[in-house]
């Protein structure tokens, strides 16, 4: 018997009570039974935003969400600033470029966040620039960037700060409003511990006077329609029924839990933990300065080869973690501590990949990793925090 764990970035494991909600029968989306589902968790996904706008939820993945922020605020020709850090950042760069956008690049060294003075200095010189497009959680990379400090620079400009959440969105404490973040994208299958397939976009009263000149091709994505309909609590298409009523399962499991709060305390606990397993085990972090939350890498000894030990540690062992994107392929290993993940799923990950590792002829000092994490998250379960 061989029993499974997901412990990539995405998709995450989704819990047994949203799986169940997700199995109930159909119901028709132009129902009033419907738009109650689906004004609460309107109502949700603007708590969880931080927001006083609407957010929506589009049939889509996070992708879908980041190619409707660009539409719905922006015109052929607009000058655009894109922080390309990593597998995502240049996904913001081809999205633009594809739109027809003018796109000035901040390159950044991959597992290194960007300096908001790079930022600074182009739009000071740039009066034109529109919008900044930024991860705010690097995935491929693990890294997470300043938005606090990108939101100042953009705040008193004509300028939006365009920010993909897809894995800090209910993994930090991002408040959109309160930050000053325009447009804000997350999706379903990372913290929201859900299936691929939703995506959430929110955008700022700022974002909202852009969208009323911009003139990028829309249909699908077009925000002004969902806005329409979302004030009588529908979308302009066919929503995704299921995973909405998913969604209302996962806002209950969030407050059941304590609510968002402690869903960023625990993150980042697992996150902490994780590192130090992996320094333990005399690996190097990829993003020791700036990590991220979400998942955390570490560059593989000289002489394994990541595919072969990703997969080996998922046909073999049934730990399922992610390898490296783009020019990081076979060179790195992420373990995820995203959404539905706890205590042990970081003991889990960190034993699994001991093992691996000495399968693969690395000397490995076993249950170095997993003490160093254990003397962080024992800290869980500790008599004052209960």
């Amino acid at each position: 018997m061989l029993k499974r764990y997901l412990l990539a970035p995405g998709p995450t494991p989704v819990p047994a009570e949203v799986l169940l909600a997700m199995a109930q029968p159909i119901i028709h989306h132009r129902t009033p039974q419907f738009s109650s589902i689906f004004r609460r968790a309107a109502d949700g996904c603007r708590r969880l935003f931080g927001t006083e706008q609407p957010v929506f939820m589009l049939a889509a993945t996070g992708t879908g969400g980041m190619e409707a922020a660009v539409t719905n605020t922006l015109s052929p020709g607009d000058h655009v600033v894109v922080v390309d850090a990593g597998k995502f950042g240049e996904r913001w760069a081809e999205i633009s470029s594809t739109y027809g956008l003018e796109v000035t690049t901040v390159t950044v060294e991959w597992g290194s966040a960007v300096d908001p003075r790079r930022v600074a200095e182009i739009l000071e010189a740039n009066a034109d620039v529109k919008a900044v497009l930024v991860q705010a959680s690097e995935t491929s990379t693990t890294v997470l960037h300043p938005i606090a400090e990108l939101a100042a620079l953009t705040r008193d400009r004509e300028c939006l700060l365009v920010v993909d959440g897809i894995t800090s969105v209910g993994v930090v404490d991002l408040p959109m409003d309160a930050t000053g973040i325009d447009v804000l994208v997350t999706g379903s299958q990372k913290a929201l511990m859900l299936p691929p397939g939703l995506a959430l976009v929110g955008l700022s009263e700022k974002a909202w006077r852009f969208h009323e000149s911009a003139t990028l091709p829309r249909y699908y994505f077009d925000l002004a329609r969902e806005r329409k309909a979302l004030d009588q609590d529908t979308s302009a298409y066919t929503p995704a029924v299921s995973m909405i009523i998913g969604l209302n399962a996962v806002f209950d499991v969030i407050e059941r839990s304590g609510g968002l709060d402690e869903v960023y305390r625990r993150h980042a606990i697992l996150a902490e933990a994780t590192r130090a397993g992996l320094e333990a085990l005399e690996l190097r972090l990829l993003a020791p300065e700036a990590p991220s939350p979400a998942t955390t890498g570490v560059w593989l000894p000289d002489g394994i080869d990541g595919g072969k030990l990703g997969k080996h540690l998922r046909d073999v062992m049934g730990v399922t973690v992610a390898g490296g994107q783009g020019k990081l392929k076979g060179k790195v290993v992420r373990l995820a501590h995203i959404g539905y993940a706890d205590t042990f799923d970081v003991i889990v990950g960190l034993s699994a990949l001991e093992i691996a590792l000495a399968g693969f002829g690395h000397p490995v000092r076993f249950g170095a990793g997993t003490a160093a994490a254990q003397e962080v998250l024992k800290r869980s379960f500790e008599p004052s925090a209960s």
